[in-house]
């Protein structure tokens, strides 16, 4: 294993490995660099608190300051990390709440849009999002994984036929890079899917959107304050 980097009182373990080839061929660097932070943050390896210094980061990374400095804007709109005026960003602690506030959010927009869709799905569309759960149980790296996971949950959406709920959920998603990151088995993922699949079928959009807002914030729950 290659020995840690530390700078600034801050050891970084690996902060971009190899990732597998198809997940490079779609990341920038600043996708990289985000990815890399988002995943040291999230592992706890990055503590509450800590102080992220944009020159640091790029000696570290090999990149210019430009894609780190990108890679703190997004982090920074996804509630990981906050910029304090004049100093370096630093780690949300605790008592900052903008991750599951962000949560939060995407329960509430995504459970509507799963009551909404529950109106009008169709077997066919069923049929799709089965298909499309499937792709996510059989992916084999991560981008796979975010590609079809994104295309389930927008598949929903999309029945709704509201296109200001699907600006306000691209949005949303745009601001979490290539969509939500979490922290669990990929199989839990799967049969919670299946769970909001098997409400859709019967048309039942209460447990529809109870089953998306489950989905959603049993994943951020440790975040909550």
């Amino acid at each position: 294993m290659r020995r840690p980097a530390q700078a600034g009182g801050v050891v970084y373990h690996n902060l971009i490995a190899a990732p597998p080839t198809t997940y490079v061929q779609y990341q920038s660097k600043s996708d990289l660099v985000a990815d890399a932070l988002r995943r040291m943050i999230e592992s706890g390896d990055l503590e509450p608190g800590t102080h992220l210094r944009q020159r640091d980061v790029a000696d570290l990374l090999g990149v210019s300051p430009t894609p780190v400095r990108e890679a703190f804007r997004r982090l920074e709109g996804e509630g990981y990390i906050v910029t304090e005026p004049h100093r370096a960003s630093v780690v949300v602690r605790s008592e900052d709440s903008r991750l599951y506030e962000n949560a939060l959010i995407r329960a509430a927009l995504e459970s509507l849009g799963a009551s909404l869709a529950a109106q009008y799905v169709t077997p066919d569309a069923i049929g799709e999002l089965e298909a499309l759960n499937r792709q996510l149980a059989e992916s084999t790296d991560t981008e796979t994984a975010r590609i079809a996971n994104r295309r389930f949950h927008f598949r929903i959406y999309e029945l709704t036929g509201s296109p200001v709920l699907l600006a306000q959920l691209n949005l949303l998603w745009r601001t979490l890079g290539n969509g939500p990151h979490v922290d669990r088995p990929l199989e839990e993922s799967v049969r919670q899917h299946h769970e909001i699949i098997d409400a859709l079928r019967k048309k039942d959009g209460d447990k529809a959107a109870a089953a998306t807002s489950r989905h959603i914030l049993e994943a951020h729950q440790a975040l909550a304050p």
